[in-house]
């Protein structure tokens, strides 16, 4: 048995995601479907483990101690980057997309529960196949799925968790494109008459589909990623105290949530007083706490124990995709005007609600390189998927979680 310090695990992490990138630019499917490096290497190290273990007779026990406070960053990171005031530029279709998102987080857990109650599986497991790792992507799953762990000593819970986020990224990416192409050749008038309306749109207001070349290449000073990780820290600290707190008051919300609450008011209220923040120096922390974590996640897979189990969640993601391409098609798409805007809105519901905004946003590029940009689909998608939706979906997932069928937390 080999036994690794913390210094070696974060070393054998970094490793493993630089081998994680390797093969994901070397893999055109890991490319096109945007497979997180981390999971891919976390992935060959349990692989590479395993074969160890079998046929060397060696374990490798790594020292995770400091995986919770890495996520607890992210989402710290996560709040830091919720520019409140980039709501007032959403409009009517960012109301429609969040009138037409509440309902679909309550179908999507309500099917992952009614499918976990066919297959006799804990409650808990539908809705780990319902809004946390669909809609919640990676960390918001590692969060739940470690906290069910810990109150309900659900096994392999955690590894399950990444499984079920990795197939919702992979899917929201494979049906986002058919779909919006769908809507677009059964409804071909949209195409002719709101792509010269998004071009004027784009060029009077300003909008743009992507980023500024500038705002790629413009170097983060030493000081500013110094100033987004004092935030970050901050917000680890305050919510940490915030929940201990609230731990036996009425009110029981994961931790992460608190840390989450506390960024978003420090990068709304800090430059009042004077603590300004550069989001590009906060994403890139983020990102990075985002990654060692799903690493050292990742690297403690027992896949043997996993792949008996999987196969449940395989079925209950298959009837999840069904789901959300007929209430993309039936709801979304005509809740958002049946225009062009809707039908590139629709590929990015497709990505939000099965994978991650990073899909979403990835859909909506593909459709509009190809037929014609869409600028207000651009401004209103990251929104949504940036916070909003992370912080409807605690709500429900909260309201869920005290049900007694369910058990409260």
């Amino acid at each position: 048995m080999i036994n690794l310090t913390l210094t070696q695990s974060l070393l054998a992490c970094c490793i493993v995601l630089l081998i994680g990138r390797v093969l994901v630019s070397k893999t055109p499917f890991l490319i096109k479907y945007s497979i997180p490096e981390p999971i891919i290497g976390g992935i060959f190290f349990s692989i590479t483990t395993l074969f160890i273990s079998n046929y060397f007779n060696i374990s490798i026990n790594l020292e995770t101690s400091i995986r919770p406070s890495l996520l607890l960053l992210f989402f710290a990171c996560l709040g830091l980057t919720a520019n409140l005031s980039l709501l007032l530029k959403g409009g009517p279709r960012l109301i429609m997309l969040l009138m037409v998102l509440i309902p679909f987080l309550i179908i999507q857990n309500a099917v992952g529960l009614g499918l976990a109650w066919l297959l006799d599986l804990h409650p808990l497991m539908g809705l780990l196949g319902g809004t946390i790792t669909l809609v919640g992507g990676h960390g918001t799953g590692a969060a739940y799925a470690d906290r069910f762990a810990d109150y309900y000593n659900l096994q392999d819970v955690i590894p399950l968790s990444m499984t079920a986020a990795t197939f919702g990224l992979v899917l929201g990416g494979v049906i986002g494109g058919p779909v919006s192409e769908f809507l677009i050749k059964r409804n071909p008038k949209i195409l002719t008459s709101s792509k010269n309306r998004s071009m004027v749109q784009a060029e009077d207001k300003g909008y743009n589909a992507t980023p500024s070349i500038d705002e790629h290449t413009k170097p983060t000073s030493p000081a500013e990623l110094v100033t987004s990780l004092t935030g970050a820290l901050i917000a680890l600290v305050g919510g940490g105290y915030l929940a201990i707190l609230m731990e036996d008051s009425s009110i029981s919300l994961p931790g992460f949530i608190w840390c989450l609450a506390i960024g978003i008011i420090i990068r709304n209220a800090g430059p009042k007083i004077g603590f300004n923040m550069n989001d590009k120096a906060t994403e890139a922390i983020g990102s990075l706490m985002l990654a060692m974590f799903l690493g050292l996640t990742m690297m403690t897979l027992d896949l043997a124990s996993m792949s008996k189990i999987a196969g449940p969640i395989l079925i209950i993601l298959v009837v999840q995709t069904i789901v959300c391409i007929l209430y993309t098609v039936f709801v979304v798409f005509r809740m958002q005007k049946q225009d062009y805007e809707a039908a590139v809105m629709s590929a990015a519901f497709c990505g939000i609600g099965l994978g991650t905004t990073a899909t979403a946003i990835a859909n909506m590029q593909a459709i509009s390189s190809r037929h014609g940009p869409a600028p207000q689909s651009f401004i209103v998608v990251p929104i949504t998927g940036a916070f909003l939706v992370d912080i409807m979906n605690v709500i429900i997932l909260s309201s869920l979680l005290s049900l007694p069928f369910i058990g409260a937390m």
